[in-house]
């Protein structure tokens, strides 16, 4: 599981429970991050050094210097619990070769004040995910063998919190994304735009929708196999990740079959309309579909208020049928034709959403 998975309160409250149970003085929960060859401590509690946060943006460690982390991946460790031990700020114990990892520590302790410290490795799925530290002030009781003992009971129990964190964020990643193309999924969508909408009332917060049909896919359904369909649902998609990383913080998502969209928090509506264009674009270019028909709808455009998520999603939805009924190479903007604006006109009629793209039919 990647360190940044893990919540902060959870690594918080783990790290502060072992201080306590240890009578330490400070403790910090570090991550082996293997791709970049680096310790990276999660959290720093109790006394800090001044050098030292409680959540450190960049604090990290190469392992070449801790090296003994990445010994726990030796056959040797399989099925066995890998001990802690115990470093003091006065240096090996007699008869103790001193390893590279030993003064790294021991300079550790003496630069911050600690007297000494026990390490607890964190194993995971059988393979090291990090390190449990805790640490007394000087002129404090040495950590003895019970305590390494205690301090490796206590790393077993955080690894099975930061397992269950890590079924818990499968499932809630599973609940908020699409199986096919790995985008948001409709529920995610939801969520996002109730949020966003919330900022709109309080602070005015710009809130797009871009809302599109890949067209042609029931064709390439029956012509070539729903695997090749399939296919172009899953190259759509990654054009869809890929405009929408243009607008920071967009939430890209398939709304379900062949309807994607994006969801666009803080940029303007020229922003958004401009890559709901490179949108058109990218698709037109794509193997075997027919392009995509966008309809785009945001606050920063003139559509009236915005009091619900439904109203906002009605225009954006409705701009993408009149696009999809005029065939349209380029994203139909809601608002954008003066006061009798046809979108708008019609989100804004009595008419029964499930009816309202009819009207287009026919229109050019």
């Amino acid at each position: 599981m990647a360190a940044a998975q893990v919540p902060h309160e959870s690594v918080r409250a783990a790290a502060n429970g072992a201080r306590r149970a240890l009578g330490g003085t400070f403790a910090a929960i570090s991550a082996w991050e293997r791709d970049q060859g680096r310790l990276r401590v999660l959290v720093n509690v109790g006394e800090l050094a001044p050098d030292e946060e409680e959540f450190p943006d960049d604090e990290s460690y190469p392992v070449h210097q801790f090296p003994e982390i990445t010994e726990f991946l030796h056959e040797r460790w399989a099925g066995a619990v890998p001990n802690a031990w115990v470093e003091t700020a006065e240096g090996p114990e007699p008869g103790r070769a001193p390893g590279s990892y030993c003064q790294q520590r021991v300079a550790a302790l003496r630069r911050r004040g600690r007297g000494c410290c026990v390490v607890a490795p964190i194993v995971l799925h059988g393979r090291a995910w990090g390190e449990l530290y805790v640490a007394r002030r000087a002129g404090q009781p040495v950590f003895d063998s019970a305590d390494a003992g205690f301090a490796t009971v206590l790393a077993a129990v955080i690894s099975a919190g930061i397992a269950q964190t890590e079924r818990l964020e499968e499932a809630r990643r599973l609940a908020f994304t699409d199986p096919l193309t790995g985008l948001a999924n409709r529920r995610a969508v939801d969520l996002g735009l109730d949020q966003a909408l919330e900022r709109h009332r309080s602070e005015g917060t710009v809130v797009s929708l871009v809302v599109c049909d890949l067209n042609g896919l029931k064709r390439v359904n029956d012509s070539h196999g729903h695997a090749v369909g399939d296919r172009l649902l899953e190259r759509f998609g990654v054009v869809l990740s890929l405009c929408g990383a243009m607008l920071p913080g967009t939430l890209a998502a398939r709304l379900g079959g062949d309807e994607f969209c994006l969801l666009a928090v803080g940029p303007s509506a020229d922003e958004v309309v401009a890559v709901a264009g490179e949108l058109c674009r990218r698709a037109a270019a794509l193997d075997l579909g027919d392009g995509v028909a966008c309809g785009v709808a945001s606050t920063g455009d003139p559509i009236g208020p915005v009091p619900s998520a439904r109203r906002l999603f009605r225009m954006a939805d409705a701009a993408q049928y009149r696009a999809k009924a005029a065939r349209a190479v380029q994203p139909v903007v809601a608002g954008r034709e003066g006061p009798e604006d046809p979108v708008v006109h019609l989100v804004d009629s009595s008419s029964p959403a499930p009816h309202d793209r009819r009207r287009f039919r026919g229109r050019r």
